[in-house]
């Protein structure tokens, strides 16, 4: 059902084109299966397939490479149409998406040369890894090290929350190098992003590098969140992101930016899902002699849910619009990453509500989303890190002088 809510002005025929064919995927191929999926913490296989032949792992991919060539703004629009249908789904496109983005800013002309034709298609597939076991927040804290031997540099250390840990086969990992680099060097300036490439699976996936199973998690089932263990990995030389040490941390800054975008848009969609459940339900549920839809308190919960999606979504393409006219986007991102997050939590909460007792039941597609929504809250930077980041930006954008 596609209401008033949540559109966007402004948009070129393509856009629209490529939306509302998404947008027919997900009515089709995504929501009818997504809930029994779910529950079972299966693996897309056929939903991926049809993404691939959408041509949606390519969507920001420059045209030269075989990819879209669209702008963030198509592409977070996208990930909301996705979202709606089933969030893990946007999960196992953002991390590629990530990957394919830091390597079109940063790789050199033989990286982009030679990954992302095979990204665009799909064929190749990204993940991105930064967190540790001991870490959350805190990137400057990082352990896993690489050390140059030879043409090689040699990897060790374990990471944590590696989203397609095992469906990927490409790694963009974040160590530190300190070779090269005088005795305290601000830890930010002695990292490195690394291009690990794999067999998609668990297990011992390439010599000195295990992928040891997926985290049981209590939401976004569907798609493998697993740990990565680094044994002495070698990787060459030529597979520094960029070509040049010491500049990692600028690398998946970069990334985890755009990444706050798509998380935002995730929020939008799995909200705007949330609603439709709520708002055709209370049509349907009656009480007390009409439906519940007509009684006040309903009513109002209703409209407090629409001016949420509105506002989350107005948000959200304004940070994508900002980022892909050149400027700096981190306070947008970080605001509106931060309020669709939390408004996408209460609008799903209300309407777990509106459904009474039936939202508990695993019947209902409430259900999934109350168990998904708290995932946006910690992914991409916590909601505090967010406030962290929009205070420290509006400090430096408001200071007093003198």
């Amino acid at each position: 059902m596609s209401g008033r809510l949540a559109q966007t002005e402004g948009l070129t025929d393509i856009q629209r084109e490529i939306l509302s064919t998404v947008r027919d995927f997900v009515d089709k191929e995504i929501l009818p299966v997504a809930t029994e999926l779910e529950h079972r913490d299966e693996y897309p296989t056929r939903i991926v397939e049809g993404l691939k032949e959408l041509g949606v792992f390519g969507l920001m991919i420059p045209e030269e490479y075989g990819g879209l060539g669209e702008s963030l703004l198509t592409y977070a629009l996208t990930v909301e149409e996705i979202a709606r249908g089933w969030m893990s789904v946007s999960g196992i496109i953002n991390t590629h998406f990530i990957v394919a983005y830091m390597l079109k800013q940063h790789g050199t002309q033989e990286q982009k040369d030679y990954f992302l034709p095979k990204m665009a298609a799909g064929d190749i597939r990204g993940a991105f890894s930064m967190s540790e076991p001991a870490l959350g927040s805190d990137v400057s804290a990082i352990t896993s090290k690489g050390v140059a031997d030879g043409g090689d540099y040699v990897l060790t250390g374990q990471k944590m929350w590696l989203t397609n840990g095992g469906s990927s086969t490409l790694v963009a990992v974040l160590c530190r190098t300190d070779e090269g680099h005088p005795e305290g060097t601000a830890p930010h300036k002695s990292m490195t992003t690394f291009l690990v490439e794999k067999e998609a699976g668990f297990g011992e996936v390439r010599p000195g590098l295990t992928i040891p199973g997926k985290i049981d998690k209590m939401g976004y089932k569907g798609v493998d969140t697993t740990e990565l263990i680094m044994d002495g990995l070698r990787v060459p030389a030529d597979r520094v992101l960029g070509g040049q040490t010491g500049r990692g941390f600028y690398h998946m800054m970069d990334g985890v930016e755009v990444g706050r975008v798509n998380v935002a848009a995730r929020g939008c969609g799995v909200a705007q899902r949330a609603f439709e459940l709520g708002v055709s339900y209370a049509q349907q549920r009656h009480t007390f002699g009409k439906p519940i839809a007509q009684h006040q308190a309903i009513q109002f919960k209703l409209a407090e849910m629409a001016t949420k999606v509105e506002a989350a979504h107005a948000m959200m393409v304004n940070a994508a619009r900002k980022k892909d006219s050149g400027q700096r986007n981190d306070l947008e991102a970080g605001m509106a990453k931060y309020l669709a997050s939390e408004y996408c939590k209460e609008v799903v909460e209300d309407a777990f509500r509106i459904h009474g007792g039936y939202g508990f039941s695993k019947e209902y597609e409430i259900e999934r989303l109350y168990r998904e929504a708290p995932m946006l809250l910690i992914g991409e930077g916590t909601a505090e890190i967010q406030k962290m980041i929009i205070g420290r930006r509006l400090l430096e954008e408001y200071r007093i002088q003198g």
